[in-house]
């Protein structure tokens, strides 16, 4: 399974399956795998700082 740390900012959110970090935030698991995509990295870079960012955490 592939595995992803969920970040905001510099602090680390929550660890684990996008469907477990879902559930950790209740959320559904396609808003957390915005977190990854350009169009929402687009839409906050005036708060880079404190933004949302979902990294695959390497095997």
């Amino acid at each position: 399974m592939k595995e992803y740390a969920l970040y905001k900012g510099e602090q680390m959110v929550a660890i684990g399956t996008v469907r477990e970090i879902a559930q950790d935030r209740g959320v559904k698991p396609s808003t957390i795998r915005f977190y990854q995509s350009k169009a929402y990295q687009g839409r906050s870079k005036s708060e880079v700082n404190n933004r949302l960012q979902l990294i695959k955490l390497e095997d």
